[in-house]
């Protein structure tokens, strides 16, 4: 009968040694990164999301934190951070002279308006995480669905108004609409999103159309500017005219009255002339007539009286000195 080999063999001392350091460098090597692990930090504008085999366990709030290591997984969450979704273009660096890129984001921007015109229409959707929770764990790729949504709402209110509405007047109201849509279809949703701002960066025709546009824009311009100028001739004429209206008005009432008021006096005077006239006629005759001669006389300069044949000249001397002297005080 064979004679099994014998496998049992010693090894050297150094090489046991070696082994055993081996084993040393390398339980400490565990060790150490069990203790590294076991410990992380969570930024200011985040929140650590700490899964267990996958399973959401508890958030973690900004400092250090614990977790088991090799087990615990930490998804980092920028609930303070503002993020945003771009739309027709993409900026290619950030700072005091930012630059952007159209080229090859056409799709997203260009869409049909109301009256069967398009627009080229260049938006920016700024959004916060506000449920870690349901961010993660609620929707598959939240930013792909939140960028999906946002392009049909767009395209839904865009499509409810006119070019001019989209391109000009409306920009503020079309924005407002689309922020409600998209937080109504996120709470929907349970993304865990809040929209803070829905901002049209630019709306313009597309290329090929634009002259005949900005040409539209420009007769619409100055068609505005001729019923302004009008505006002002009106308001600058229209008030002048109405008060020198006015004012001719006042004075023909004013005219009126005077002539009412002394056509009424000298009625009064005729009326109490006429019943002094009834009592004693011959008296207020020659009174009458007397006052009007005195009236006459000084204002005839040289005076000759003869009787009714012409043979004697009566001397009016005194007559004329008499009315000179009257003349004069009246004129003092």
């Amino acid at each position: 009968m064979a004679q099994e080999p014998n496998l049992d063999f010693n090894l050297p001392p150094q090489f046991e040694k070696i082994t055993k350091n081996i084993r040393l460098i390398i339980v400490g090597f565990l060790a150490l990164s069990a203790v590294m692990s076991s410990f992380f930090t969570v930024e200011t504008e985040e929140v650590g999301v700490i899964m267990r085999f996958g399973e959401y366990v508890s958030e973690a709030r900004p400092g250090l934190n614990f977790k088991i290591p090799f087990i615990d997984q930490v998804e980092y969450v920028p609930v303070q951070r503002q993020l945003k979704q771009e739309f027709g273009y993409r900026t290619t660096s950030a700072g005091v002279n930012s630059t952007y890129r159209k080229a090859g984001y056409g799709g997203e921007s260009l869409m049909l308006t109301g009256d069967l015109n398009l627009g080229d229409v260049e938006w920016v959707v700024q959004y916060r995480i506000d449920n870690p929770y349901n961010y993660l764990f609620k929707v598959r790729n939240v930013d792909e669905t939140l960028r999906d949504v946002s392009e049909a709402a767009m395209r839904q209110i865009v499509g409810d108004r006119t070019v001019n509405e989209v391109l000009t007047v409306g920009r503020a109201e079309v924005a407002s609409e689309v922020e409600i849509i998209l937080q109504d279809i996120s709470d929907e949703y349970e993304m865990g999103i809040k929209i803070e701002q829905v901002v049209l960066q630019d709306a313009n025709p597309p290329d090929p159309v634009k002259p005949s546009f900005n040409g539209v824009n420009e007769a619409q311009q100055q068609r505005e500017t001729l019923i302004n100028q009008a505006r002002a001739d009106y308001n600058r004429v229209i008030p002048r005219a109405a008060g020198e209206a006015e004012q001719t008005i006042q004075q023909a009432e004013g005219y009126a009255l005077d002539r009412v008021n002394r056509a009424q006096g000298e009625v009064s005077r005729f009326n109490d002339l006429y019943a002094e006239y009834i009592k004693a006629p011959e008296v207020t005759k020659r009174r009458i007539f007397l006052e009007t001669m005195e009236d006459i006389l000084p204002q005839m300069g040289q005076k000759i009286i003869t009787d009714e044949e012409g043979n004697s000249v009566i001397p009016l001397l005194q007559l004329q000195m008499d009315g000179a002297r009257r003349t004069t005080n009246s004129q003092n």
